[in-house]
């Protein structure tokens, strides 16, 4: 079965809606760019325009890829008064340091939740809320499944990972360095997919009725692609598409931790 992640979306987005209208003004987002590619520009349009749909209001900050990391911290610094939540959207320049920029971000305005370690929190990781709204739409159980995430980064293989495991799954974390990573595919429940590379697993890797997670986007021949070949759909019991699956719930997931932290200021 293909997810219809459009039609998730919708039902989050339309209960977003009818928060929004219960505040007394509408919540704030603030993003913070630098030097985006094609994957983050479509996303961050995508972002703009559903959050205009519900009611918040969005202000992009576009850094120039020169600026130096205290720049950049005291940009985001300098909006935390003034807004309700605040993104960095990855990828920046390898010249910023990262780490640091990500921890300039308070808690309480950090609606992509970096600092999730797998316990109930306020929020949810956008990318762990999508793969947690589909797998309760569609009865996924991950109580002592093999659970393989490929890829390890921030914002989609480290949360991912610390979710399944929490939720009772036996996970394994595949790098591009992983000893016997096709084994370990070919034995998976689940597969959770963030490595961002087109095509990187078929369907003669992976066993029938595999789930199969696909977060990774990258670009291939002006077009939005997944880290599963398109094929890996005749075998899989339960596959997101790209475009169409895990995104646009993941920005429904995101504008709904804005309403969140919003309405956790407004009871301050």
């Amino acid at each position: 079965m293909i997810v219809d992640g459009k039609a998730i979306a919708l039902q989050i987005l339309a209960e977003v809606t009818a928060r929004v209208k219960k505040l007394p003004q509408a919540p704030r987002l603030t993003v913070f760019t630098c030097a985006p590619n094609f994957e983050t520009q479509k996303f961050l349009a995508l972002k703009q325009q559903r959050a205009t749909e519900v009611g918040i209001e969005v202000t992009v900050v576009e850094l120039d890829p020169r600026s130096m990391t205290p720049l950049v911290i005291q940009a985001i610094n300098e909006a935390t008064p003034h807004t309700d939540g605040i993104v960095v959207q990855l990828p920046f320049p390898p010249s910023i340091d990262i780490a640091a920029v990500l921890a300039s971000v308070p808690v309480s305005h950090d609606v992509d939740a970096l600092m999730y370690d797998g316990s109930d929190v306020t929020v949810l990781p956008p990318v762990v809320g999508a793969i947690d709204a589909i797998a309760r739409h569609h009865q996924v159980l991950w109580t002592n499944k093999q659970v393989v995430v490929v890829g390890q980064g921030r914002l989609v293989g480290a949360p991912a990972a610390l979710y399944a495991a929490s939720n009772g799954a036996h996970v394994t974390i595949l790098e591009k360095d992983t000893a016997d990573s096709e084994q370990a595919i070919k034995e998976a429940d689940i597969l959770i997919l963030g490595a961002g590379v087109p095509g990187l697993v078929a369907k003669d890797m992976v066993k029938p009725g595999v789930i199969v997670f696909d977060a990774g986007t990258s670009e291939e021949g002006g077009m939005l692609v997944g880290d599963a070949d398109t094929d890996i759909q005749s075998v899989a019991s339960l596959v997101t598409p790209v475009p169409g699956g895990i995104g646009p719930i993941t920005i429904a997931v995101l504008l709904q931790n804005v309403v969140t932290l919003a309405q956790n200021k407004a009871l301050l």
